[in-house]
């Protein structure tokens, strides 16, 4: 039996994935930093440069945009978490809100979302997408560079991680 595309198949499982992939390598992180005797503090406020933004903020934004998607497309409220997190175990609750807020979307209020105008601020001014053109155009590449951001900072601070850590085993 052949699955059919829907925007609710193209954008919520792909999104818990990739945060259940997230929260795996974070664990990774977490364990280097325990093993090395690093502080989480040190991971969390690591950047590839000067103008990026740290770790801890890349986490925030993929899952802001995510839950931000989700609740505009079912025409929810759009939840807010704080961006407060310091440590692994503070990053890795956030992940699971982010994940609990996307398996409850009810697969119903995206049918027909492909087509609905969404209007808010990007940068300060309002931008309107169709709900295909939000997903594709705007929502899974701003995650998914977000998600690689934090994948290749931590790489880069030397947690052993590689690409199916990426791309994850959960499926």
């Amino acid at each position: 039996m052949s699955k059919s595309i829907t925007m609710y198949t193209a954008s919520i499982p792909v999104l818990v994935h990739a945060f259940k992939s997230l929260s795996a390598i974070l664990d990774k992180a977490h364990q280097h930093a325990t093993d090395k005797k690093i502080d989480d503090s040190v991971f969390l406020n690591y950047r590839l440069a000067a103008d990026m933004f740290p770790m801890s903020r890349q986490v925030q934004i993929a899952g802001n945009y995510s839950m931000g998607f989700a609740a505009r497309l079912s025409g929810k409220d759009v939840p807010v978490l704080e961006n407060t997190e310091t440590n692994f175990a503070e990053l890795k609750t956030r992940i699971t809100k982010i994940i609990d807020y996307m398996n409850a979307v009810d697969p119903s209020a995206l049918v027909g979302a492909e087509d609905r105008e969404i209007t808010f601020p990007v940068g300060g001014q309002p931008k309107t997408f169709t709900g295909i053109d939000y997903l594709t155009g705007f929502l899974l590449p701003n995650v998914y560079f977000h998600i690689s951001i934090c994948y290749a900072i931590l790489r880069h601070a030397g947690v052993e991680i590689g690409k199916n850590d990426y791309l994850g085993t959960h499926i």
